[in-house]
């Protein structure tokens, strides 16, 4: 109600009568969606994105790159394990010719000496800073990098802490975005060796491998074992709703990292399922 009102007066105002008609017509869309949703499409500049969503891509795809570059030199020098967690993402994104080149440039960049990680983000921070699930999978990806040995230097921790920063995240969301993508890591092993917890089954082993399995796929919901089914059910609707690739692509996510988006959806629903229907 109040959206087509002020749509009409505003509209009046700029443009007569044609004016008060789209007015009322953008008016109309305010009232009918949630003004949460509506305002993590860009408001009313979401009508008039155009290009400017194209830029917006590019932004992000170029930006997650150099930082990635930039984390993986923490410790001076970029690593072969690295590189080749680089190269696998750049694969799981399908990214060839001129796409790829681009990526590999923008990884190169941020391993460079002249590159100013503060200056990059704050950039990235300014675009995106109304698109809060874009900020936190960016950081999300920026883990994955650093966790692709298995592990995190003291260095990495340190550098994705002042990411997280000056992403406008919390120093107390920032760990529990960790170890909740350190429990995703591990329960995407855990599942992979699901065939052999079943030959097992009925042994003392596979009723502790079980039980790791159930503490993994809570945490990767951020839950404890206190957790109630209630509690499950809230966090994962919250954690799918973050992930949602198609809603990500529409803030600003690139099309190639729609797959990351997906990946991250489907442990997260497997991780609900195991615990919905634990083996």
């Amino acid at each position: 109600m109040w959206g087509k009102l002020l749509g009409v007066c505003f509209g009046f105002m700029f443009g007569r009568w044609l004016g008060a008609i789209f007015g009322f017509w953008l008016g109309h869309m305010f009232d009918k969606s949630l003004k949460q949703d509506f305002d993590k499409v860009g408001g009313f500049q979401g009508f008039f994105k155009g290009d400017d969503l194209h830029q917006r891509q590019a932004l992000f795809f170029s930006s997650c790159f150099a930082v990635m570059g930039h984390i993986a030199k923490s410790n001076g020098r970029v690593s072969e394990t690295h590189i080749k967690a680089a190269t696998l993402f750049m694969d799981e994104m399908g990214l060839h010719g001129e796409d790829r080149q681009e990526a590999q440039n923008a990884f190169r960049y941020g391993k460079g000496n002249d590159f100013e990680l503060k200056g990059a983000v704050n950039d990235f921070k300014e675009v995106f800073s109304r698109r809060y699930d874009l900020l936190q999978l960016f950081l999300e990806i920026q883990i994955q990098m650093a966790f692709s040995d298995g592990h995190l230097a003291p260095q990495e921790v340190q550098l994705l802490q002042k990411v997280s920063q000056l992403l406008g995240i919390s120093n107390t969301h920032f760990r529990f975005i960790l170890k909740r993508y350190q429990a995703e890591f591990k329960f995407r092993e855990q599942r992979a060796q699901q065939g052999d917890y079943q030959r097992q089954k009925g042994s003392q082993t596979a009723q502790q491998s079980e039980s790791i399995t159930r503490m993994q796929a809570l945490a990767v919901l951020g839950l404890t074992e206190q957790a109630t089914d209630k509690d499950v059910k809230r966090a994962y609707r919250k954690l799918m709703s973050q992930h949602h690739p198609d809603k990500l692509v529409s803030q600003g996510l690139p099309q190639h990292m729609m797959e990351v988006a997906k990946k991250k959806s489907q442990d997260i629903q497997a991780a609900y399922e195991f615990l919905k229907h634990p083996s």
